[in-house]
């Protein structure tokens, strides 16, 4: 028997099956899986997309459509595992093709060093046993917060910790902005961006060997369409990745801004901004009024992203 799960699509709440339908602005559908087991039982491709590690190599590979890959190979090892910064290969490979190439490497399932770490007192919690707090407005099902949710109590200067899971959407080219989008959007003004980048050269936008559906500053870990992620740290979709934030708001007298936003985010445990000023907000949140305090949002865009563990300690 199939299991079904709560999908969001166009403002419309639909009952389908965990390999479903997502669409994209030309509403074309595509398989979307949001569960491991069903992703793994129904397409042979996930369970060879992943990391590969060597001695002085790294290998990422991501699933496309008709059992293709797109393959980045590091020089030294994986990204925050012994990566040189050396330029990318970027390739597309077949499936006999990309289990040559990684016969030889070890695969490996890397875990953010602050998965489940424990709240301190006086955070705010948005999820307790498996349902919302009152510190929390959304959908809530499966004992998971689902993409489209937002904070109810305001904060302003806050340290906060998330976790997060990008669907499986193989059909979606890598970079895609419908290959699971969300974001982490303080204050509706500055957003981290939440994307499936896996295997993506962020560095070198015009070395992938796809053509890049999307600016790579719209990418996992940017500030959205404003700066780069320090160092590119996605993992493969339906694998639990981690934000750890430490924000200071800005600051007015009356209604004048006196000091600027500041930033610090880690990804997956790693440095990925420190300290960053942000002078306005990303995107379209440079065009809101900042604000000393407000809510957190995580964004909707018809992507059924998931996230747990989200708490928030105002300073």
């Amino acid at each position: 028997m199939r299991t079904f799960t709560k999908i969001l699509l166009l403002g419309t709440a639909l009952c389908l099956p965990i390999a479903t339908s997502a669409f994209s602005k030309d509403k074309t559908p595509v398989p979307t899986w949001t569960d491991p087991a069903a992703a793994l039982a129904e397409d042979p491709s996930f369970a060879l997309q992943g990391e590969y590690a060597g001695e002085g190599t790294g290998v990422q590979a991501a699933a496309m459509a008709d059992g293709q890959f797109l393959v980045l190979t590091y020089q030294g090892g994986l990204p925050d595992a012994g990566w040189d910064e050396s330029a990318l290969k970027s390739e597309i490979l077949d499936t006999a093709s990309l289990k040559a190439k990684v016969q030889s490497l070890k695969k490996i399932e890397r875990q953010s060093p602050t998965m489940g770490k424990a709240a301190p007192e006086g955070a705010l919690i948005m999820l307790q046993d498996g349902k919302a707090t009152e510190h929390l407005k959304g959908e809530v099902k499966d004992g998971l917060i689902w993409a489209g949710s937002k904070t109810e109590t305001k904060v302003g200067d806050f340290s906060m910790h998330l976790e997060f899971r990008l669907p499986y959407k193989p059909a979606r080219t890598p970079s895609s902005q419908d290959r699971g989008n969300s974001g982490v959007y303080i204050f509706n003004n500055y957003e981290i961006q939440v994307l499936d980048s896996f295997a993506l050269d962020f560095r070198d936008k015009e070395n992938n060997a796809i053509e890049p559906q999307s600016d790579n500053k719209q990418w996992c870990g940017s500030f959205y369409k404003l700066k780069l992620p320090d160092m590119p740290m996605s993992r493969p979709p339906l694998t639990w990745q981690t934000y750890d934030i430490d924000f200071t708001a800005p600051k007015f007298e009356g209604d004048k801004k006196v000091a600027n936003a500041r930033i610090t985010v880690r990804h997956n445990g790693v440095l990925i901004h420190d300290d960053y000023e942000l002078e306005t907000g990303t995107g379209a949140g440079g065009k809101r009024p900042e604000k000393p305090e407000d809510y957190i949002y995580l964004q909707g865009h018809g992507n059924p992203v998931a996230y747990r563990n989200f708490w928030v300690l105002p300073k």
